[in-house]
């Protein structure tokens, strides 16, 4: 078995690139009395940092969303002989500069713009979703705000929540601008900005409407930046209960490769740790009848989309081959770049192929009624919930998968049944579909997709496996990679990008003409490891899109996959057996049938415009 070896943790950019290493000019300064040494240019709040000066920020993303909007990190500053309060975020640092990051004014001020941002608030800290994981809410207790000293009119919008997968509520939204950077920034999808003026001002999508009504990719993205409950998701857990408490159904449930190394997170684990066994207990203590990995369905992802790329290969479809498991790329592709979907692989995601499965092959095998069969699913994504309800994702009359739960859904679940989650004894998955290979787990993660096809790929063309060692140029963080593998006596051409910020630039080149044979986009930085469905913090760690805890969590999945006696899907024999008594081969008409799909171009503007809206504000 190979020895897994940690990637080294690297620094990126907002468009998520690594940085190169280069000499920088570095200065010192005092902050609080304490000498501090920083490279020029860097802002105070980053620089504080470095020593354990934890100054409070409620907008600011390194590398992303820099505006000082907030005012909460407001510090003095030696000014020609004058102490001025200055946004640390935004003001860099630079020789001898002198700054008070805890003085009585620093603490007032910073108490009166939390007090004003309350002041215009919902504050339902009780019943909201964030409750205990706000920052808004831990900054007010953290400055020790017991008493607000401003009242007034406070606003009273509509809740947003005409779509399957994130709710908007523009009541708990404090203008911090975080959706709308990663949504320009990191995602490139320009969905959100700022509406109107003054009091009235709001951050949304053009003209208010809901985001199924505009070019949204529904990633989630946004979610996770969200320091209030302005952004959540869809959440069907009272669905779901009502499913499980109904004797006449059989429920499922699947949970895809990056919740076991993501749950324990909100358990108090550390990032990056496996619990596998835990996982599979829980569900199976919540009442589900099986419980299933879709790293099963993720095996059978890749011996399909192999097969595609080998069949095009020969000339039969477009080049190059485009990944497909990633509903918000699909969604990104069909509303700016519908010139590319007969690139798109054809192959439905792992866990609509599941619920496929589900209602055909194990309904036969288990003799049951379809339509007394519910499939939930665990997924680290908001866009699983808008995949789920595609008309596309449906075998006969009935839904592939009936319901989608977020990692943070899940947990929310296992709280609410009072289960200790840290004491659960491990648990194996159910059969026939819970036997998985690590190609499967690593899905999860940035450049898993191509990886795993390759390695089935490589096998089938030359009948020999190629050692696992030879693919470590598809891991790491880097926005864009690039490589070549030797398949089918020819050396094929593949890349990987995250994000769809890069996924654009991927795109770009190929329009320019540069080729390329095979290419996995994840709409998520880092991949399904930093899904919209994922672990929120109410701390800035986790908050800041440096990349460091997902490469925790990519790196677990790689554990996984070394851990495994299965490397490969090609050899997982319960893929074997379920082409053999049911699917017959890779692409065959049974296979087409229920596992491939179709896609659809989309406008990738807003698709209809409401004229009293806009005429009451306008567009900044």
């Amino acid at each position: 078995m190979k020895e897994f070896t940690p990637r080294p943790v690297v620094q990126a950019t907002g468009q998520l690139y690594d940085n190169p290493e280069k000499q920088e000019e570095k200065v010192k300064l005092w902050i609080d009395g304490r000498e501090v040494e920083a490279v020029k240019g860097t802002n105070i709040l980053e620089a504080a940092r470095q020593v354990g000066i934890e100054i409070p920020s409620l907008c600011y993303l390194r590398n992303i969303n820099e505006i000082g909007a907030c005012r909460v990190c407001l510090v003095e500053v030696e000014n020609k002989g004058a102490w001025t309060l200055q946004a640390a975020c935004v003001y860099p640092v630079s020789e001898g500069l002198k700054v008070r990051a805890n003085s009585p004014r620093v603490r007032q001020a910073r108490r009166t713009m939390v007090e004003l941002l309350l002041s215009d608030h919902h504050r339902e800290c009780t019943t909201c979703i964030r409750n205990l994981n706000c920052e808004l809410q831990n900054m007010a207790d953290n400055l020790g705000i017991r008493n607000l000293r401003f009242t007034g009119e406070i606003k009273m919008r509509p809740v947003q929540n005409k779509n399957p997968f994130i709710v908007r509520d523009y009541n708990k939204c404090i203008k911090c601008r975080r959706c709308e950077a990663i949504c320009s920034k990191v995602q490139e999808v320009n969905v959100y900005s700022a509406l109107h003026r003054g009091f009235d001002t709001v951050i949304a999508p053009a003209f208010g409407k809901d985001l199924a009504e505009v070019a949204c990719i529904t990633c989630g993205q946004c979610v996770i930046a969200c320091p209030t409950a302005s952004l959540a998701e869809k959440e069907c857990i009272d669905a779901v209960w009502e499913a499980l408490e109904d004797p006449g159904k059989t429920v499922l449930v699947q949970t895809a490769p990056s919740i076991q190394v993501t749950l324990g997170e909100v358990f108090g684990f550390p990032v990056g740790t496996v619990v596998t066994g835990k996982l599979v207990a829980s569900l199976r203590r919540l009442g589900f009848d099986k419980v299933f990995p879709t790293d099963f369905t993720a095996d059978l992802t890749i011996m399909e989309e192999a097969h595609e790329l080998l069949e095009r290969l020969d000339g039969y479809g477009r080049l190059p081959l485009l990944s497909s498991c990633s509903p918000g790329w699909i969604k990104f592709c069909e509303h700016f770049y519908p010139e590319f979907l007969e690139n798109l692989s054809t192959c439905k995601s792992p866990h609509e192929m599941f619920g496929a499965l589900s209602k055909t092959y194990f309904a036969q095998k288990e003799g049951l009624d379809p339509a007394k069969i519910t499939v939930v699913a665990i997924m680290p994504c908001t866009a699983k919930k808008y995949e789920a309800s595609r008309p596309e994702m449906g075998t006969g009359c009935f839904k592939d998968v009936d319901w989608v739960l977020t990692t943070r859904e899940l947990a929310r679940m296992i709280r609410q049944a009072g289960i200790n989650f840290a004491d659960l004894p491990d648990a194996d998955y159910d059969t026939p579909m819970g036997i998985a290979s690590g190609a499967g787990a690593i899905f999860g993660s940035t450049g898993g997709v191509v990886e795993a096809a390759v390695r089935t790929a490589y096998y089938l063309t030359t009948g020999r496996e190629l050692p696992l060692l030879d693919y470590e140029e598809f891991h790491g963080f880097s926005g864009l990679k690039e490589a070549w593998v030797d398949l089918k006596g020819r050396r094929i051409k593949v890349a990987i990008a995250h994000g769809t910020g890069n996924a654009r630039r991927l795109l770009g080149r190929l329009k320019e003409g540069e080729q390329f044979d095979y290419a996995e986009i994840m709409a998520c930085p880092g991949g399904c490891v930093g899904g919209g469905g994922q672990p929120i913090f109410g701390t800035r760690e986790h908050k800041e899109i440096s990349l460091d805890y997902r490469h925790n969590r990519a790196d677990a999945l790689h554990r996984i996959d070394c851990g495994r006696e299965l490397r490969r899907a090609h050899e997982n024999p319960a893929v074997k057996k379920i082409y053999a008594e049911f699917l017959g081969r890779p692409l065959s008409e049974t296979a087409r049938e229920l596992l491939h799909t179709s896609f659809t171009p989309r406008s990738s503007g807003v698709e209809a415009y409401n004229f009293d809206i806009c005429s009451t504000g306008r567009l900044l």
